[in-house]
């Protein structure tokens, strides 16, 4: 019986990552909320720490949510650390993991000039009365007031962010290999089905529907700044022709 290889960055992040998840359940259980403490908060509020741009790429909100990203960490990072080695690989996904967390930041920071006139609070948000769901009608509306809590008040976590921009980078060095996707009874080439997927990622980003908790702009981001470092990297060693 043939073992499986999974090359040591890809198997020391996935241990890391479902270290992390079962800590989240067990902590949970004792009343403490890890993704608090290393989730991404937004940076301008009060429980944001200098170490959650990097903590919160090995947190997850769910086992469905792990399940997926791990998966895909597996499925997709193992032929890229294969390809580029393992220093290249870490680079990559931590760079993607960062570049996520500062575009869902920036759509944010906006958000938060439309609404108070900057993008760091001067005193314009009541934080304390937020916190507790409470708001002055006379300052917000209760959709501004929504949009304010959960920026303020609701970590990031997820490795969605370096996720897409190893799909995106598998997608440039390895087009032309077919995938089954699901709901799909045929093979797709990678370079077809992995537009389309940020096309919809940037779809339900723009709508914003009310609901949706997920940080389609933190995908997009690591999806650009994957397709940035591929064009970087090119070179006869670390880059294919992915117009063939």
């Amino acid at each position: 019986m043939n073992n499986i290889h999974i090359p040591p960055i890809v198997k020391n992040l996935l241990i890391i990552n479902v270290l992390f998840f079962a800590a989240t359940y067990v902590l949970q259980s004792k009343g403490i909320n890890l993704a608090s403490y290393l989730g991404a908060h937004y940076f301008d509020a009060p429980d944001f720490k200098i170490w959650q741009p990097i903590t919160y790429m090995f947190m997850h909100g769910g086992f469905t949510h792990i399940l997926f990203n791990m998966f895909a960490l597996y499925m997709f990072g193992g032929v890229l650390e294969s390809r580029w080695g393992s220093k290249r690989f870490i680079n990559f996904y931590l760079i993607t993991g960062l570049g996520a967390l500062a575009l869902q930041w920036a759509v944010q920071a906006f958000e938060v000039y439309q609404i108070t006139g900057s993008p760091i609070n001067q005193g314009a948000i009541p934080l304390e009365s937020l916190a507790q769901g409470m708001f002055n009608p006379a300052m917000f509306t209760e959709s501004q007031a929504g949009i304010l809590h959960g920026i303020y008040f609701a970590p990031m976590v997820g490795a969605s962010g370096a996720i897409f921009g190893l799909l995106v980078a598998f997608g440039m060095l390895f087009p032309n290999t077919e995938m089954y996707i699901m709901f799909i009874p045929v093979p797709v080439k990678a370079k077809y089905i992995i537009p389309v997927y940020i096309v919809i990622e940037l779809s339900l980003g723009v709508a914003s529907l009310p609901g949706d908790s997920i940080a389609h702009y933190a995908h997009l981001g690591g999806a650009l700044l994957g397709f940035i470092l591929v064009k970087l990297w090119k070179d006869k060693n670390t880059f294919y022709d992915y117009y063939e």
